[in-house]
């Protein structure tokens, strides 16, 4: 987050670095806000535990759900069992894209000669943007979420940073096909023809072997890669002397 909370919501799930076990529990870190968090033992792992140490240690950095927080005494407790798997992936990769951003930023910082101005700048920021890695995302899908901005300087030293930074994802999708004609004299020039509006409409046809193509399309999401599938089925179809049918092949990132 681009202007730090003190203390995170119940319910929200937060990196931790253990700092200190005793026979009840565990204090902690709370690496993203800077202030501590206690983990009851009977939040560490699901059944009964003899040995607190035999599950966590000190120094261990790990994912955890927060299920308590007093803002008046600057209290939170948090759980470990009730951060599930998916949960620890999808907070790691979060954390992991925010800091990223965030590096991003500061270099834009440094390129710009704005260092000095920074506290000013996170402020401006913060009024458009609640994270790095939001900010981040938005500029390179072509958005101006700093339009307006009077630090230009800055401004243009992040956008050029993000266009270099980071490539673009591509998508593919394929679907194999197998295609008849039914009429013998002008099946042959109408298979033709539909494949090259499939291949004008921005799609790939490879040749398998007859009667078996396969169409492959790629784009900067999954949605769009597959709406140019569905695309070539929309051309296929309007020819009644062709029969088709079409199977998913492979789909990658």
């Amino acid at each position: 987050m681009i202007i730090q909370k003190e203390l995170p919501g119940v319910s929200e799930f937060v990196i931790i670095r253990i700092t200190k076990i005793m026979p009840h529990g565990a204090y902690c870190r709370l690496i993203e806000y800077n202030s501590d968090a206690y983990l009851p033992i009977s939040e560490v792992s699901s059944g009964w535990i003899k040995n607190i140490h035999e599950f966590i240690k000190e120094g261990q950095q790990d994912v955890a759900k927060v299920i308590f927080v007093d803002a008046e005494k600057k209290s939170v407790d948090i759980s470990l069992k009730k951060a599930t798997g998916k949960n620890k992936k999808d907070k790691s990769t979060e954390y992991s894209l925010e800091k990223r951003a965030e590096g991003i930023f500061n270099k834009a910082l440094e390129a710009s000669g704005a260092q000095a101005r920074k506290q000013e700048i996170i402020g401006d920021v913060a009024k458009k943007e609640s994270t790095y890695n939001d900010l981040i995302n938005d500029i390179f899908e072509g958005k101006d979420p700093l339009s307006g901005f009077k630090d230009t300087a800055f401004k243009d030293s992040l956008y050029l940073l993000v266009s270099k930074a980071i490539k673009p994802k591509i998508y593919t999708v394929a679907y194999n096909v197998e295609l008849t004609t039914t009429d013998t004299k002008a099946g042959i020039s109408a298979i033709k023809e539909a494949f090259s509006k499939v291949e004008g409409a921005g799609i790939e046809v490879q040749y398998l072997g007859a009667p078996r193509y396969r169409l492959v399309a790629t784009d900067s999401s999954y949605p769009k890669a597959e709406d140019r599938i569905k695309r070539a089925n929309e051309i296929l179809s309007k020819y009644n002397s062709i029969e088709f049918s079409m199977k998913s092949s492979k789909t990658q990132a």
